[in-house]
């Protein structure tokens, strides 16, 4: 065993909860002091703790434990009111991203023909805005006692619609620049996932509920609850190519009507605050490395990232806004839906190993998810006024 391993853990840990705890002080997201914690300790200031692939596994189970968390906050019912609306709302946050990317790209690399190979990378910049990380989101949210509100769950419950439908633009895209990759099949994959999560979910949460009758309050609960949380995440991946988070959030809505969901919640919620979440939060910062720059990607970056932001809020938010919502209540969702985070360090992976990207532009997605990650918890509190955060025992 390295026990560098030991030595960057208890670095990222102590470092992610004193900033923490400071942005708190000053009235921020503990989110945002996590981050920063990873930027700081990171290659690119200090250079104490390096990405390694034991971090990333670890950083994963963070956000799977995030999602299974937010599944477990809901109730089926406000998730089936909001569904219709989210997946409204989803599409329009794919569409506009999807189309400005595409021509910001073509703004600064020139013009290219329908199906030429420059023509797919201006498309796949747009793809890569569509993501939305609906952990950072779902943590602000817990955090001020908004999770469970209508506002809430539809940025939720859009959030995770939003990644399916980004997953399955990005497949077209390869599918049709490589005849190998079938875009149909992952359409197929994602239906017969979710008819999967119907049948096998109502047989599941039966035994759990009756395992939760007769042994109500007791840790076996919480056990066997992260034993399906971890199960599903891993069928959706496996199985199905879904994203693993969307396994986990569909493990949590199973479980969020037994009685027992609150005591399921606090347990998951221990092991989540106190080791995986700050090494996922503080994982978005390790990964930044600011080395290659150019004037023209400067710029570049810049309008990136503001054209990925305003995409979301001006897509999400006037069609929440068409969906019934308040105005306060629609920026809110278009804010909530403009953080990136692990899914859209997916998608740029992807991206190079299929060559539609280069390194240099991939330190623009990285840059775009820390400013996101910033931006969204502040903005998030802004439009939510200033209700009292609710304390998580910090």
């Amino acid at each position: 065993m390295d026990y560098t391993t030991l030595r960057d853990l208890a670095i990222i840990v102590i470092t992610a909860k004193c900033l923490g705890i400071a942005a708190r002080r000053i009235k921020l997201p503990q989110v945002v002091g996590e981050i920063v914690a990873g930027l700081l300790i990171g290659p690119s200031v200090l250079g104490l703790v390096t990405q390694s692939d034991f971090l990333t596994i670890m950083a994963e189970i963070g956000v799977i434990l995030l999602m299974f968390s937010a599944g477990l906050q809901n109730k089926l019912s406000d998730l089936l009111r909001t569904g219709p609306k989210a997946f409204l709302i989803a599409c329009a946050g794919v569409f506009v991203p999807l189309i400005v990317g595409a021509i910001l790209f073509m703004a600064f690399y020139g013009v290219s023909p329908w199906g030429s190979e420059e023509f797919y990378k201006a498309v796949f910049i747009g793809v890569i805005m569509t993501a939305t990380s609906v952990s950072i989101t779902v943590e602000t949210l817990r955090e001020m006692g908004k999770l469970s509100g209508e506002c809430g769950t539809c940025i939720m419950s859009a959030a995770i619609i939003d990644d399916v439908l980004g997953i399955l633009v990005l497949t077209f895209v390869i599918g049709f620049r490589d005849p190998s990759v079938q875009p149909l099949q992952i359409i197929l994959n994602t239906v017969l996932f979710f008819i999967f999560a119907v049948v096998v979910g109502i047989l599941l949460y039966r035994i759990f509920r009756k395992i939760d009758q007769l042994y109500s309050h007791t840790q076996r609960i919480p056990i066997l609850g992260l034993g399906l949380c971890l199960l599903m995440a891993y069928i959706a991946e496996t199985y199905f190519g879904i994203a693993d988070i969307t396994g986990a959030f569909v493990a949590g809505v199973v479980l969020c009507n037994l009685p027992d969901s609150g005591y399921i919640e606090q347990k998951m919620d221990i092991t989540s605050y106190m080791f995986f979440g700050p090494i996922f939060f503080a994982s978005i910062g390790l990964k930044t490395v600011l080395s290659g720059i150019t004037p023209q990607l400067i710029c570049f970056t810049v309008c990136f990232i503001i054209v990925a932001l305003l995409g979301k809020i001006i897509g999400c938010g006037l069609m929440a806004k068409l969906c019934g919502f308040s105005n306060r209540d629609s920026i809110s969702i278009g804010v909530g839906m403009m953080a990136r985070g692990e899914v859209a360090l997916i998608v740029a992976q992807k991206g190079l190993s299929v060559e539609l990207m280069n390194a240099e532009l991939f330190t623009t997605v990285i840059l775009l998810i820390i400013v996101s990650s910033i931006m969204t918890p502040i903005l998030l509190k802004i439009c939510f006024g200033d209700q009292k955060i609710h304390s998580l025992n910090h």
